[in-house]
């Protein structure tokens, strides 16, 4: 019966949000950023050696691996002169040229808002300056590390705010240096800000739309890991981020999908996720993300509540995890569990 309840109470804030405030909710929409990058045109019109390049749209990350096997240092650095946005976006090209190119994108830009993303030292790994812009950073050698993280963020994140300087422990970048710096510098983690988010609290945070296109990326980013020899990865996935996980994890190689602050993750138990990765679950007690409902109904809400005995994730202690984004500051219990399930040792 409180289901029930629930549900109505659901669709009755629905149907306030669509008829008294269908205009403020429209502006807040946010279009998704899909497809192969910019400068995809060029690249399909060029060859190299008389050999046609792979086209981002269809080739898969193994086959993009496989042709720059077969190229010279020269040839490839050709490449990523001629075509920074293409090579550094392209998933399954050798980790330095997608770094180099990644680089020279952001300088082509003239942007200031992205300059700081081509400091030197920085390793980014995938840039996309469409809307608001889109980025991953990789912290460590990921061509050598034994283990892999990847952070995927919630709402108001992107290639401008991901890194904020006052976001110390809780934004993308934030959270994965604090998990590295936790795991004694032994993994790789990446920030991957590589989908569009929701902006604020609107119909985007209550709808799925934008996490199925950012779940394709994320299945498509996992692949190109695997293409370069990285190890499999454990999934961080935060609020938002964690709708996206859940509906890429079947599609991806993730030996861990950890979902914290979620508000769901589109599926009704750890088997309805379609993985064979282990399903981890932290919710704070001050986490306001406890006062939404668990339900879906009429396409909005993301379902069950992956912290749930229902749900069958594993649990981690977040007791002392003050607010939504406190998981990764240091000292916490929460951050010493993914310290361990980053490195194996959780297992």
């Amino acid at each position: 019966m409180r289901r029930f309840a629930r549900t109505l109470a659901t669709a009755a804030l629905a149907a306030t949000v669509v008829a008294g405030t269908a205009g403020w909710a429209s502006a807040d929409a946010q279009t998704a950023v899909t497809g192969p990058p910019p400068g995809t045109a060029a690249w399909r019109a060029d060859t190299m050696s008389g050999r046609p390049l792979p086209d981002p749209a269809r080739a898969t990350p193994a086959e993009v691996a496989r042709f720059f096997a077969g190229l010279d240092e020269t040839g490839a650095r050709e490449l990523v002169r001629a075509h920074p946005l293409v090579v550094g976006n392209l998933d399954g090209a050798p980790l330095p040229l997608r770094y180099e190119a990644n680089r020279l994108a952001v300088l082509a830009t003239g942007e200031a808002r992205f300059a700081s993303l081509a400091a030197p030292g920085r390793q980014i790994l995938a840039f996309d300056p469409r809307g608001r812009g889109t980025v991953a950073e990789v912290f460590g050698d990921l061509g050598r590390a034994a283990h892999v993280s990847v952070i995927v963020p919630g709402s108001d994140n992107d290639a401008t705010t991901y890194d904020r300087p006052r976001a110390q422990y809780t934004g993308p970048a934030g959270m994965a240096r604090s998990l590295r710096s936790a795991t004694g510098d032994s993994a790789a983690v990446i920030a991957w800000t590589g989908y569009t988010t929701p902006v604020g609290v609107g119909l985007d945070t209550a709808q799925g739309r934008l996490a199925q296109a950012g779940a394709v990326r994320l299945a498509r980013f996992t692949e190109g890991l695997d293409a370069v020899g990285a190890p499999d990865p454990v999934l961080f996935c935060h609020s938002y981020g964690s709708v996206v996980c859940g509906l890429a994890a079947r599609h991806t190689d993730a030996t861990d999908i950890v979902a914290f602050g979620s508000p769901g993750m589109r599926a009704d138990s750890v088997a309805g996720l379609g993985t064979a990765a282990r399903v981890w679950a932290a919710r704070g007690p001050s986490d306001w993300i406890s006062d939404v409902p668990n339900v879906e109904f009429a396409g909005l809400g993301h379902g069950a509540d992956p912290t749930s005995a229902a749900f069958g994730a594993r649990r981690i202690d977040a007791a002392d995890v003050a607010g939504h984004t406190g998981y990764f500051t240091p000292g916490t219990r929460s951050l010493k569990a993914f310290a361990a399930i980053a490195t194996g040792a959780g297992r």
